[in-house]
């Protein structure tokens, strides 16, 4: 019995493997935008997926993120510049990539840009620290889907939605947290609407990887100044070895992020390129041995496991 069972296992792995080592055929006649190429993940997997021949139209926030990426990569790649928080600077994308793509339509969408937003307790914070990460990870990314749909609807194409491993554990307390849980569900009611229509929607919960948004030194002036702006109160409630030991917690975290960013890109271009992409990428050793199985615990493990070792308020429950 046992034998039979491991023999049935072997031909799954095998079977599995086949299975995503299909690979479409004429990828250098499709069209892929991405946002938020100026650096990370965005850069990489733009420059990734011109080496193999695709189309790229990437979108870069800054000219000199367009400039920086044009230089690395081929005469394919075209750039544009992309503000998703702003639905002005999405539909004027949209129009230029119509323009090009024209009836063949949109093959993939890369929803890659995002910001960090204020990181700190919530006790410190404003409601507009929260939606300003939202109007970008979040908001922004929804605007630049449906907008851009069309486009997908003509190719069949692909929606690949970058979110994180804290769209499903509750592991920083800021918007960042919040807009990931938001782009896990939005993900999710998608893909049950577009499967009809013949496209694939993807969700990338990366692990923790050193990007431009993960700068440690910034993080731990921006707590500081948050926490000498606090009501007297406030900051005699929580007090300073709260601070710091917060901030060690970021420091962890940020020394623990891995600087392998194609684990991630590789999982787009996946989602992008096979024909039997995933519904869900984890990328990262921290994303697929430690967070993943650890959302699927009890909420009361999972509390205790990410707060036993945080940062305690000073006056401690009364």
């Amino acid at each position: 019995m046992c034998l039979l069972l491991l023999m049935l296992l072997g031909l799954l792995i095998v079977y599995r493997w086949y299975r995503q080592r299909q690979i479409l055929e004429n990828l250098t006649d499709k069209y892929v935008f991405i946002t938020g190429c100026d650096s990370g993940f965005g850069n990489l997997l733009a420059r990734q997926l011109d080496k193999r021949g695709m189309k790229v139209l990437a979108s870069c926030f800054t000219e000199k993120g367009a400039e920086n990426l044009k230089k690395e990569a081929s005469s394919r790649l075209q750039t544009t510049i992309l503000d998703i928080a702003d639905s002005k600077s999405v539909s004027s994308a949209a129009e230029w990539v119509s323009r090009i793509v024209g009836d063949q339509g949109l093959w993939g969408l890369v929803n890659n840009a995002g910001i960090a937003g204020e990181i700190a307790p919530f006790g410190w914070m404003k409601k507009e620290d929260i939606v300003k990460v939202l109007d970008v990870n979040l908001l922004g990314m929804i605007d630049v889907t449906l907008t851009f749909l069309p486009l997908i609807r003509k190719a069949k194409g692909r929606i690949v939605n970058v979110s994180s491993i804290v769209g499903r554990l509750p592991i920083m307390t800021n918007g960042y947290n919040i807009s990931k849980y938001g782009v896990e569900v939005f993900s999710d009611t998608l893909r049950q609407e577009l499967n009809n229509f013949g496209i694939k929607v993807s969700i990338i919960e990366p692990g923790a990887f050193s990007t431009s948004i993960s700068n440690v030194d910034l993080f731990k002036k921006n707590v500081e100044e948050r926490f000498q702006m606090l009501p007297a109160e406030t900051k005699k409630v929580y007090g300073e070895q709260y601070l710091k030991k917060f901030i060690e917690s970021l420091e962890q975290l940020v020394a623990t992020s891995s600087p392998k960013l194609y684990l991630v890109t590789n999982c787009m271009e996946h989602a992008l390129t096979a024909c039997h992409p995933w519904t869900r990428y984890s990328a990262g050793l921290d994303a697929k041995l430690f967070y993943i199985p650890l959302s699927y615990f009890p909420t009361f493990i999972i509390d205790y496991i990410l707060t036993r070792n945080g940062p305690k308020p000073a006056q401690g429950i009364k």
